[in-house]
């Protein structure tokens, strides 16, 4: 959007009086402006008025464009806007991208409502360019009012590491927003506003889950109830807050069950934490075969789910997964310890 003014608005009005009255008086002073001429004869004479008057003229001119221009700007109360980075939020992260929203408050001082023309942007890590862009005709500020622009921004996190090898999953990285806003106001005319902050964003990594073992509370045909030893193996800089998981698991081909709990837990960074959840199946349910497998002393499993994780730069929600481990399975004896008898 433009902001344009009516050729009948007061300002439009004030400018042309204003225009008037400085033109008349500065075009009276040129007029009677009389240059003492030196007779050195009728060449020289003659020279010497042309040149006095094309220059009084042209510096009548360049003084009435300054003067009025003063002039206008302290009538009207001109003055050039300001902006300020207010601040840079992460509204969702995930192991693909990270969207960003720059906030930027611009106060604009003036009495009429001022264009915002183009945005431009760029976002870059240690000196190199990450990603950038334009946003065309980004709306109005108010006339002696203050509007917050939002600047959605988006990283692909493939294309950053195509780009450069050495930025590695699961790392910190530090960055800088480039922002130039381009205003449009009169008197002025087209103004850049430049901008900058610097923070620090991440490049996640999934979790490695390994099924350490299954550890049997109760154990019959009828109803099995399990306690499942994970193992999350937290490759990230920074620390996860686990909130909840949801999770499935096989043992061979069989699907046992799954569930969906609330789970609070820090999954250390660069660690690995233990997460115990529990699992009820009926072995019945699947025949023999599931039945034999689990009077084995170990088996293969897979595992597949999710877990809802606070980070220090917003909420995300992760994959874990593993295909073809082997795990041990154990019955709890009644003093509490584990029993290797099937």
């Amino acid at each position: 959007m433009t902001a344009s003014l009516s050729p009948l608005s007061p300002f439009s009005v004030f400018a042309k009086i204003q225009f008037n009255h400085h033109l008349s008086k500065y075009l009276d002073m040129s007029t009677s402006d009389k240059p003492e001429v030196v007779e050195r004869g009728a060449k020289d004479g003659e020279k010497t008025k042309e040149e006095d008057g094309k220059g009084g003229f042209l510096d009548t001119v360049k003084d009435f464009i300054s003067d009025i221009g003063d002039k206008i700007e302290e009538a009207i109360g001109f003055g050039k806007p300001t902006a300020d980075v207010t601040g840079i939020h992460i509204p969702s992260i995930n192991l693909q991208k990270v969207e960003l929203v720059v906030d930027v408050l611009i106060k604009n001082p003036n009495p009429v409502p001022i264009p915002l023309i183009d945005i431009n942007y760029l976002i870059e890590s240690d000196g190199r360019k990450l990603v950038s862009g334009l946003i065309p005709d980004s709306g109005t500020i108010h006339a002696h009012g203050e509007e917050t622009v939002k600047i959605p921004l988006t990283l692909i996190y493939d294309d950053i590491k195509k780009t450069y090898a050495d930025i590695k999953p699961g790392s910190i990285i530090p960055y800088k927003v480039k922002v130039d806003l381009i205003v449009d106001v009169p008197v002025f005319g087209r103004l850049t506003l430049p901008l900058e902050k610097t923070g620090e964003i991440p490049i996640p990594y999934k979790p490695y889950v390994d099924l350490d073992k299954i550890q049997f509370e109760r154990f019959s045909f009828e109803e099995t109830v399990a306690i499942l030893h994970l193992k999350l193996d937290n490759k990230n800089d920074f620390d996860l807050g686990l909130n909840t998981l949801d999770y499935e698991v096989w043992l061979g081909d069989v699907s046992i069950g799954g569930a969906e709990l609330s789970k609070s837990a820090k999954i250390v960074k660069t660690g690995i934490t233990d997460i115990d959840v529990p699992i009820t199946f009926r072995p019945k349910d699947f025949g023999s075969a599931l039945w034999d497998m689990i009077r084995g002393r170990g088996t293969g499993y897979s595992i597949k789910g999710h877990i809802n994780v606070d980070t220090p730069f917003g909420a995300m929600k992760l994959p874990i997964s593993k295909e073809g481990g082997t795990t041990r399975l154990k019955k709890k004896k009644e003093d509490g310890g584990d029993d290797d008898d099937d």
